[in-house]
C-alpha cells in the first residue's frame, strides 16, 4: 500500500512539472494569463486528477482562467498522454488555489499590525 501512494506522488509530481510546461510552451489562451500550477492530487485509482493552481489578478482572471484551463483539459491530457507512459491518463479537473492569496493577506495584517505597533511605542516613548 505504501507503495501505491508513493507511486501516486511521483505521478503527481510529474503531472504537474509537465502541465506548468505544457501551459507555459503550447496554450495561446489569453484567459490564462499568468499562472502557477501550485499542486496536483491524483485519486486512488489514477483516474482523476485535481490540479491546483493560481493566478495573478482580480477573482475575475481567475474564473477566466480556470475556463480557459477546462477547455483545454482534452489538448493537455493528449500532450500528457503522449509524454508519459502510463496505463490510464487521468481526466483533469482544475481548481483555484486559494491558499496562496490567503498567505498573502494574512502576512499584509501582520505588516500592518506590527507597523500599527510601533508607531504606537514611539508616540507613547516621547
Amino acid at each position: 500500500m505504501a507503495n501505491q501512494s508513493a507511486r501516486r506522488g511521483r505521478i503527481a509530481d510529474q503531472l504537474q512539472r509537465d502541465l506548468a510546461e505544457l501551459i507555459r510552451t503550447e496554450i495561446n489562451d489569453p484567459r490564462i494569463g499568468m499562472l502557477t500550477i501550485t499542486g496536483v492530487e491524483l485519486s486512488r485509482d489514477q483516474r482523476c486528477a485535481k490540479v491546483f493552481f493560481t493566478v495573478l489578478g482580480e477573482e475575475a482572471q481567475v474564473a477566466l482562467a480556470q475556463e480557459g484551463l477546462q477547455r483545454a483539459s482534452g489538448f493537455l491530457r493528449s500532450r500528457l498522454a503522449a509524454a508519459l507512459r502510463l496505463r490510464v491518463m487521468p481526466e483533469l479537473h482544475f481548481t483555484y488555489d486559494a491558499s496562496v492569496a490567503q498567505g498573502a493577506r494574512l502576512s499584509r495584517l501582520i505588516d500592518e499590525a506590527v507597523g500599527k505597533s510601533r508607531k504606537d511605542k514611539r508616540r507613547r516613548g516621547r
